[in-house]
């Protein structure tokens, strides 16, 4: 249901200004390979594939600019190449930078498929109408995404991204109504 996170990180996900870019973190510089310049990367988007020859990417707290020039898997890794950096000294200084995308860059999902950035800060109700609070947090477990609703009592309520439990998610509301199971609210 949700996919490319923006994974809790020292900027978080989104800008901190209202009217700037939203950014979502893609991977990580591991360390310079090679003579050229090339960078080993880690993958923390679940579409590496988007992160070609031509891309521009955000690099750091300061969201520097590159472009892509070259591609090729590693190991575990990839190994990009950008414009403007053409020594491993040059490589270097970029080792252990967070990497990211504009939101807006990115290709719209399917109906029913979400980035994190979108559910994340959406006010949830229950199918009554009863605010039940925000989503601060979402957990992926592998099998389903949860999301970490904080109520207005100060306590979590878990809510696992199942079609049966969440009901209705509206971006132009910053809504989600959810169908509470039994057990979900047993503070």
């Amino acid at each position: 249901m949700v996919v490319e996170s923006s994974p809790a990180t020292a900027t978080g996900p989104g800008s901190p200004n209202a009217g700037e870019p939203v950014y979502l973190a893609v991977g990580m510089f591991r360390r310079p390979h090679g003579v050229r310049g090339d960078i080993l990367f880690t993958v923390l988007t679940d579409f590496p594939e988007r992160l070609r020859p031509g891309t521009l990417v955000y690099v750091g707290e300061e969201k520097r600019v590159f472009k892509i020039t070259r591609r090729r898997p590693h190991n575990d890794g990839i190994l990009f190449g950008f414009e403007g950096i053409s020594t491993p000294e040059q490589a270097a200084k970029y080792t252990g930078k967070t990497v990211f995308v504009r939101a807006d860059d990115r290709p719209p999902l399917p109906e029913g498929e979400y980035y994190h950035h979108q559910i994340l800060g959406l006010h949830v109700f229950d199918e009554s109408g009863q605010p039940l609070g925000i989503v601060k947090e979402i957990l992926e477990t592998g099998a389903n995404d949860v999301y970490v609703v904080q109520t207005p009592n100060e306590k979590e309520l878990l809510l696992p991204a199942l079609k049966q439990v969440i009901l209705e998610i509206n971006l132009e509301q910053k809504t989600m109504t959810v169908h509470l199971l039994p057990g979900m609210t047993d503070w």
